[in-house]
């Protein structure tokens, strides 16, 4: 184990501020969003997706068609949510938008998945907010409890592993795994029949 390197500077939380970001709607909407995910996508006394749909695009989200939407899904900000055609997301996903999240076309988000828009600066002792969009290009899987860090684009018809952890862009049909997730080799889709 290395030396500990003494630091005249300690992490000081009482110094954290945000004020320079703007989440995009006002406070009254934010809170009635807030009742609303809690209410109906983090619940499992909901099982379909058309009425989460509808109120995915009447907070602003742009929704494609045939969107699968389970249970237990946590969205923060629908306002800075596009998804494409036909994509699934799966049980207890999660999607912390701080910054906008754009989803493609016949995309899965699997059971668990985290798609992470920001993070803080370990090397300020104030921890300051970092944020970063993140993209799931078509046909790209974030297989089950996995972790799209800020900034990330999952190629397209790539696959992120169930456990991995996606700190850097994956390349179109590549299948990566671990933490930090690394090209594993390529996916080959066979014609269907």
């Amino acid at each position: 184990m290395g030396a500990h390197k003494t630091m005249e500077t300690s992490t000081n939380l009482a110094s954290f501020s945000n004020g320079w970001y703007k989440p995009g709607r006002s406070m009254p909407i934010r809170f009635i969003w807030y009742f609303i995910n809690a209410w109906l996508f983090k619940s499992y006394l909901v099982p379909v997706s058309a009425p989460k749909v509808w109120l995915l695009r009447i907070f602003g989200a742009r929704v494609g068609k045939g969107v699968v939407i389970k249970p237990g899904v946590n969205i923060k900000h629908p306002w800075r949510l596009t998804i494409g055609n036909h994509t699934w997301i799966g049980e207890g996903a999660w999607i912390d938008n701080l910054a906008d999240v754009r989803i493609g076309s016949h995309c899965c988000i699997s059971q668990g998945a985290m798609l992470l828009t920001g993070n803080h600066n370990y090397k300020k002792p104030s921890f300051d907010l970092i944020i970063g969009k993140i993209v799931l290009e078509d046909g790209a899987w974030a297989g089950a409890q996995t972790v799209v860090c800020p900034g990330v684009t999952l190629g397209r018809e790539s696959v992120l592993t169930a456990g991995s952890v996606a700190t850097s862009g994956t390349k179109p049909y590549g299948i990566y795994q671990g933490n930090p997730a690394q090209w594993i080799k390529e996916r080959n889709l066979q014609p269907t029949a």
